[in-house]
């Protein structure tokens, strides 16, 4: 695989990607998990490099505000 961007990469080798880097947390869910799974959604879709994803996630800790659409989580 030459790299992780949308451009360099098919839909099967993001999927890969994603669920490799999560460590198939469906086994061993907390709660959170399936939340993270739909925020990578965008990057297996193509429409979303990993470093946006990544970012607009961070972006409410750096700022302490909430960020639209993140959910906190319940455990």
């Amino acid at each position: 695989m030459a790299g992780y961007l949308i451009k360099d990469t098919t839909r099967e080798e993001r999927e890969q990607i994603v669920a490799e880097s999560l460590g198939y947390m469906e086994a061993n869910c907390d709660g959170c998990s399936s939340g993270l799974a739909e925020m990578y959604q965008a990057y297996i879709d193509g429409e979303k490099e990993l470093r946006d994803i990544n970012m607009e996630f961070h972006a409410g800790y750096v700022s302490g505000e909430e960020v639209p659409g993140c959910r906190s989580c319940p455990m």
